[in-house]
C-alpha cells in the first residue's frame, strides 16, 4: 500500500467509526456520568430525601389526632399517607431537575458534542430518560422506605399498627416512586422541547401547579374533570388508591403524558439544529 493511500484510509476509518457512534452501553455510561456530575442532581435528590423524611416525621407526630387506634388496611393507608406526603413538594423538585438534565446541555453547547458522538440523536434522549428514571426511582423509593421505618415507632405509639410485611404497603411505595419518575420524564420532555432552562421550568411548574389551580376554581364540571387528568392529580392514583383513578388507570394517564412530551421532544430533536 502506498504512503499516500494510508492517510486516506485512516481518514475513511475515522469517518466510518464516527458515523457508527457510541454503543448503547457507552451512551448510557456517558449519560450517567453527566447526571452524577451535576451539582443540581445531588442538591435535588438531597432535598427530596430531606422533604420525604422531614414531612413524614412532622405528620406522624399528629397521628393521634388524625387517625386514632387503627390496624390492618386502614393502618396501611395511614402509613402511606404519612410517608408519601412529601411527594407534594418533591414533584416540584424533580420537575426542575428533569428540565435541567437536558436544557443545561443546550445552554452550554455540550449537546453538540453529544450529537457528534451519537449522530442519530434519539439514543441520547432515550439514555437520558433511562438513567434519570432509574436514579429518581431508587432515590425516591429509598427515601420513602427510610421515612416509613423512621416514623413506624411514632405511628405505633399513636395506635397505628402498620404491618411492614404487608405486600400492599410496598406496592404503594413503588407507585409513589413511579409517580416522581413520571413527573420527571414529563419535565425532561418539556426541557428537550423548549431547550431553555427558564422556559422549561416555568412550563413544567405551570403544568403541575398553575393549570390544576385554574381548572379547580372554574365553576364548571368539565373544568374539575380536566383538573383530575393533570399529571399532579392523576399521578396520585399510583399510590393513593380509591380516588378518581384506579392504579392501572393512573399509570396509563401518566404514560400518556410522558409519551406526548417525550415524542414531541424526539421529533423536534431530529428536525432542529443543535
Amino acid at each position: 500500500m502506498s504512503t499516500l493511500a494510508q492517510p486516506a484510509l485512516a481518514r475513511s476509518s475515522h469517518i466510518d467509526a464516527s458515523s457508527r457512534g457510541l454503543s448503547t452501553t457507552g451512551i448510557l455510561r456517558s449519560e450517567w456520568i453527566k447526571l452524577r456530575s451535576l451539582r443540581s442532581t445531588w442538591w435535588s435528590f438531597g432535598i427530596i430525601v430531606a422533604i420525604q423524611i422531614g414531612m413524614a416525621v412532622l405528620f406522624s407526630l399528629t397521628a393521634t389526632d388524625r387517625f386514632g387506634e387503627i390496624s390492618g388496611a386502614q393502618a396501611t393507608d395511614a402509613a402511606v399517607s404519612v410517608t408519601s406526603v412529601g411527594l407534594i413538594f418533591g414533584q416540584l423538585v424533580i420537575a426542575v431537575l428533569g428540565v435541567l438534565v437536558i436544557s443545561g446541555e443546550y445552554a452550554t453547547g455540550q449537546i453538540r458534542s453529544s450529537f457528534m458522538a451519537v449522530p442519530s440523536r434519539l439514543p441520547v434522549l432515550a439514555a437520558k430518560a433511562i438513567v434519570f428514571s432509574i436514579a429518581t426511582f431508587v432515590v425516591t423509593l429509598v427515601s420513602i422506605v427510610v421515612a416509613y421505618f423512621v416514623t413506624m415507632p411514632i405511628l405505633a405509639g399513636a395506635g397505628v399498627q402498620a404491618n411492614p410485611f404487608d405486600g400492599t404497603l410496598w406496592l404503594h411505595f413503588i407507585g409513589a416512586a413511579g409517580f416522581l419518575v413520571m413527573i420527571g420524564l414529563v419535565s425532561l420532555g418539556i426541557g428537550a422541547t423548549l431547550r431553555s432552562t427558564p422556559g422549561g421550568i416555568a412550563a413544567s411548574l405551570g403544568l403541575l401547579l398553575v393549570a390544576p389551580t385554574i381548572l379547580v376554581v372554574i365553576p364548571a364540571a368539565w373544568a374539575n374533570t380536566l383538573a383530575g387528568w393533570t399529571p399532579s392529580s392523576a399521578g396520585q392514583g399510583l399510590y393513593y388508591w380509591g380516588g378518581t383513578f384506579e392504579p392501572w388507570q393512573a399509570l396509563l394517564v401518566m404514560l400518556g403524558w410522558v409519551a406526548v412530551f417525550i415524542t414531541t421532544a424526539a421529533v423536534l430533536m431530529k428536525r432542529r439544529d443543535a
